[in-house]
């Protein structure tokens, strides 16, 4: 038991003298210090900003394509098996509650007939990937008929152009 709390306090100490560096920023949560490099932290700001970009784009891009485009703020309860609304999330940068963490990104309707509209689901990639939970849930989108069709925005890299390619999660993961 000495052992172990003697171990702890070094690494509370490690953790401090690194704090003092220029290498690492230390913020202190429930009373324990907690350092991370500051690189990590300018790369993580760098691509938060770069996914906002690049989500803002791909609205504007299905807006001119005739889609009627809002943000999906709901999300999937598999115990209950419903959807729910999302949990909000806070930003301690600007000290607010961030709204629309919903899964996913946006939710597009577009007319097709007199009587009938399309709807479809969007989750915007940069690279394309969905994680497992991420695939499980457009299964269950797709399974319980709330969208008709699920695409995931990624980004194609046309010399310093981004374009946008559109991938339909059927064709892509199921089998």
């Amino acid at each position: 038991m000495e052992r172990i709390r003697k171990e702890h306090k070094e690494k509370i100490m490690e953790r401090i003298r690194r704090g003092g560096s220029e290498e690492y920023e230390t913020t202190w949560e429930g009373g324990i210090p907690k350092s991370k490099k500051k690189s990590n932290i300018k790369k993580g700001k760098i691509s938060r900003a770069r996914g906002a970009r690049f989500e803002l784009k791909v609205r504007n891009e299905l807006i001119e394509k005739d889609w009627i485009v809002d943000k999906w703020s709901n999300n999937i309860d598999f115990e209950k098996g419903k959807i729910v609304p999302a949990k909000r999330k806070y930003n301690p940068f600007k000290k607010v509650m961030v709204i629309g963490t919903g899964f996913p990104d946006f939710i597009a309707f577009k007319k097709t007939s007199q009587k009938n509209y399309q709807v479809i689901g969007v989750e915007v990639k940069i690279n394309g990937i969905l994680s497992k939970i991420e695939k499980e849930k457009c299964s269950w989108y797709l399974k319980n008929k709330i969208f008709s069709k699920v695409l995931i925005a990624k980004a194609v890299m046309n010399g310093r152009k981004i374009n946008i390619e559109y991938i339909d999660f059927v064709k892509k993961y199921v089998k």
